[in-house]
């Protein structure tokens, strides 16, 4: 049945992107809401005897035109058409889109609503991005690749499937009059996303990024939220919004950064029914949280004692599936559950699962056996009055180098002659961050026997709002001279040969690549040049299209500049 509805509406095409995606299953079964290409509109073919509808065989030899230009969201959503909701029937093999979602919103990550004593009605969440911005009210779709910060909510509307009770339903008269209503349940928050219920159906949860609409930062540190749902399960907007976890300005050591959260599971919660679960950024490591979301309590359930990172993948009652791994240890599937069982302070133990395939060659784990990582800790070098607090605390770089001895800690291991050269590698965003997870590359060149030196700078995520946010104004400057800093920590301690130094970065790290070239004659110490035509510099920058980063631009980079024109034959 569910073939023959798919080849009936094969002119849909399903979204698969993070930020749009969204399948969701009613709760018995005999529906699916899912998120998919608005099915193509009729335009006009045209020949040498004039020009046609599609679905005309009338000729009109006047040109017409093709309507209006329809923008996509770029980069990866080039070419593809506006994101629209759609609703399966099982049971009957019919497909019908959700009507009265407004043209100019996009939508996604739709959940069904929880049922409600009223039968006359079943709902659909989903979050819409609008197209209409700015005080003009003017028409554009900014891009929507690694930005948070275009401007959401969250709506609610009726299924187009409803299941009219005829002892509730004796004429027509009675049917809701409010069938294609859409409701904005976030007015009050210029972004909201990630909408989860709580199993019992009380809670609708959601997570905001409200500082980037803000500020203009492509990604901040984010909030968790809990509104009431109606009891009565019609939705109507909410003003009455907690903060679950608010955002987290300067973390002290050690202790809770705020959440930086990429992706959220669609069934996050543990067996209580309102611990939730969710991996997140924590300096420059992943590591997987249990949020109480009645009281606010934090707890890190991933091991405290390890600075891989952490990630999962499932949950089932209290038990969790992860995965595992470090710049030079290959990812490895983890099974993990409370010790002891419903216990509010209980802790969790972590057991390797076997792989059910092939795993990771015993010559790759040779090659990478005598390698090491550690995360420094780099003091700022220009900490200043006008800066807030939390941009004045130390910033992360990891270090990865040869583990010439399996006693000693990587910060003790000094130079002694060779001739080990380090790269230093540069993330983009610049509001992104480098985490100990896994790197095909970063393995590759640790295993010729490289040191690398990957830096977040401030400006990145997992370090709390504060040091984020010093880096609009100064990009260019600050990071670059937080990039020089590390750089200089780790010749001074006799980690690495300042003479050798290579950079590579990509996107934003490949623009500060050749603000390394630019502004770098030699080091700090004054000893030998880092970057000169002996060095290697390698920066990838991808190419852009001009709207999707003018906002950030006139934000981010202090003094006077100018736009230049760049023809870009790929676009």
């Amino acid at each position: 049945m569910v073939n023959s509805v798919l080849i009936e509406f094969q002119t849909s095409v399903i979204t698969t992107n993070a930020r749009f995606e969204g399948i969701s299953w009613h709760h018995d079964e005999n529906l699916i809401a899912y998120i998919a290409e608005e099915p193509p509109k009729c335009k006009p073919i045209f020949d040498r005897l004039g020009c046609k509808k599609e679905d005309s065989s009338e000729k009109d030899p006047v040109w017409k035109g093709q309507g209006e230009l329809e923008e996509d969201w770029g980069e990866t959503y080039t070419g593809k058409r506006k994101a629209s909701l759609f609703v399966v029937n099982i049971g009957r093999g019919e497909v019908q889109q959700v009507e009265g979602i407004d043209e100019t919103l996009s939508v996604g990550q739709v959940v069904w609503a929880p049922p409600s004593s009223d039968v006359l009605r079943e709902y659909l969440v989903f979050v819409g991005w609008p197209e209409i911005i700015g005080p003009q009210k003017i028409r554009r779709r900014l891009g929507m690749k690694v930005c948070y910060n275009r401007p959401c909510a969250l709506y609610s509307v009726m299924s187009p499937f409803r299941e009219f009770s005829i002892d509730k339903l004796n004429d027509k008269a009675q049917e809701p009059q409010d069938c294609n209503l859409v409701v904005c349940l976030t007015p009050s928050f210029a972004n909201a996303y990630f909408p989860r219920f709580s199993p019992d159906g009380k809670f609708l949860l959601f997570m905001s990024a409200e500082s980037a609409v803000d500020t203009g930062a492509h990604s901040v540190t984010q909030s968790l939220n809990r509104m009431m749902w109606p009891s009565h399960g019609k939705p109507h907007p909410i003003h009455e919004i907690v903060d679950v976890v608010p955002i987290v300005m300067c973390p002290e050591d050690g202790l809770f950064p705020g959440l930086y959260c990429a992706n959220l599971l669609y069934h996050p919660w543990l067996s209580d029914g309102f611990t939730l679960v969710m991996s997140s950024v924590w300096g420059s490591t992943q590591v997987i949280l249990a949020i109480n979301t009645l009281s606010g309590r934090i707890s890190r359930i991933s091991p405290t004692d390890s600075n891989f990172s952490w990630n999962v993948l499932a949950i089932d009652g209290d038990n969790i599936l992860a995965i595992s791994s470090s710049p030079v240890d290959p990812p490895q599937i983890k099974y993990g559950y409370p010790i002891p069982p419903n216990s509010k302070e209980a802790s969790w133990d972590w057991q390797d699962v076997s792989l059910p395939f092939i795993g990771h060659s015993e010559k790759l784990r040779s090659l990478l056996s005598s390698v090491n990582f550690s995360i420094l800790k780099i003091p700022v070098n220009n900490s200043s009055k006008n800066l807030p607090r939390g941009a004045n605390r130390p910033f992360e770089s990891i270090f990865v180098s040869v583990n010439k001895s399996q006693t000693e800690p990587v910060e003790d291991h000094k130079m002694d002659g060779g001739c080990n050269p380090l790269i230093v590698l540069i993330h983009g965003g610049p509001h992104s961050v480098s985490m100990t997870n896994y790197s095909k590359s970063a393995a590759f060149f640790a295993s010729l026997g490289y040191y690398l030196l990957i830096i977040n700078y401030r400006g990145s995520l997992g370090f709390g709002e504060e040091a984020l946010q010093s880096l609009p104004g100064k990009i260019g400057s600050q990071d670059v001279n937080d990039i020089l800093t590390a750089m200089d920590y780790v010749i001074a301690k006799g980690l690495v040969n300042g003479s050798k130094v290579a950079a590579y970065g990509s996107s934003h790290g490949g623009f500060l690549t050749t603000h390394l070239i630019g502004q770098v004659t030699q080091s700090k110490q004054g000893k030998d040049n880092y970057i000169d035509h002996n060095n290697c510099i390698l920066g990838v920058v991808s190419s852009y299209k001009i709207q999707i980063l003018l906002a950030f631009v006139i934000r981010s980079f202090s003094g006077a500049f100018s736009f230049i024109h760049v023809e870009n034959n790929n676009e």
